[in-house]
């Protein structure tokens, strides 16, 4: 059995044989305590993921990865969360990436991570401040491994099985993604903030591609995402314009 090589994160590893919702676990663990940064609580019976903006999760028992990680930012300020973010979507790509090094991994703003335009990883990330500076964070991830039907009919889904044809063995996985895990957090804790943000960009989907896109109010246009602004906000090109976007208010067609 593979080993797990990092100094601290998944080195205590809760592996549950079912739970709703791993971050909901995490997040009772810290309201009662203070566990060690860079504990991992994982399952492969997840029964009520969550995604972004209230969205659910589906998870096949026994067939994919559903885990989260408490971590102590506190070397962040609430204005920074973002690269936060960054830190996390590259870990999971990094790890995407390994297990399908010929196809076109990429990381769909803000955090899912997509293999072509298919969705193949989700993350959640649920941070806890203290007046100007995070406090705690709990990182949620999911991704399709060994699943091959999505009953709940999401809109593009994939999983490593379906794209590289060989099933994968879960726990191996987590292990692994717990080590791009430390190394991409470490990476931002000694301050490496433009490397990071290089990375990012340099796998993000469509990054300087023009698309279609949809405001919030429903109006369809044209636009070429050009980065990333200090808030975390999509920054495009629409027209001789540009415009930033947070989460709700644009829709990828």
């Amino acid at each position: 059995m593979r080993r797990l090589n990092t100094l601290f994160v998944g080195q205590t590893l809760l592996q549950l044989p079912e739970v709703d919702s791993t971050n909901s676990f995490a997040q009772a663990l810290l309201s009662k305590s203070k566990p060690q940064e860079g504990i991992v609580i994982s399952t492969f019976c997840q029964t009520a993921g969550r995604g972004q903006i209230g969205s659910t999760w589906e998870s096949e028992p026994d067939k994919n990865i559903s885990l989260s990680a408490i971590l102590y930012p506190d070397f962040l300020e609430a204005k920074d969360q973002f690269q936060l973010n960054q830190c996390i979507s590259l870990a999971v790509f990094d790890l995407v990436k390994n297990c399908l090094p010929d196809q076109p991994v990429s990381i769909k703003w803000p955090n899912d991570i997509y293999v072509g335009a298919r969705k193949i990883a989700g993350i959640l990330i649920q941070n806890s401040l203290i007046n100007t500076q995070i406090r705690s964070t709990v990182a949620g991830i999911g991704i399709n491994v060994n699943q091959t039907a999505f009953v709940t009919n999401p809109p593009n889904p994939t999983s490593l099985l379906l794209e590289s044809g060989q099933e994968h063995a879960l726990h191996d996985l987590v292990l692994q993604l717990c080590e791009h895990l430390e190394a991409r957090y470490l990476q931002l804790k000694a301050g490496k903030i433009v490397p990071l943000q290089q990375d990012y960009l340099r796998h993000l989907y469509r990054f300087g591609q023009l698309a279609d896109y949809q405001r919030s109010n429903g109006d369809t246009f044209k636009g070429t995402i050009i980065g990333i602004d200090e808030m975390g906000r999509l920054r495009m090109e629409v027209g001789s314009e540009i415009e930033c976007f947070d989460l709700k208010e644009i829709r990828f067609i």
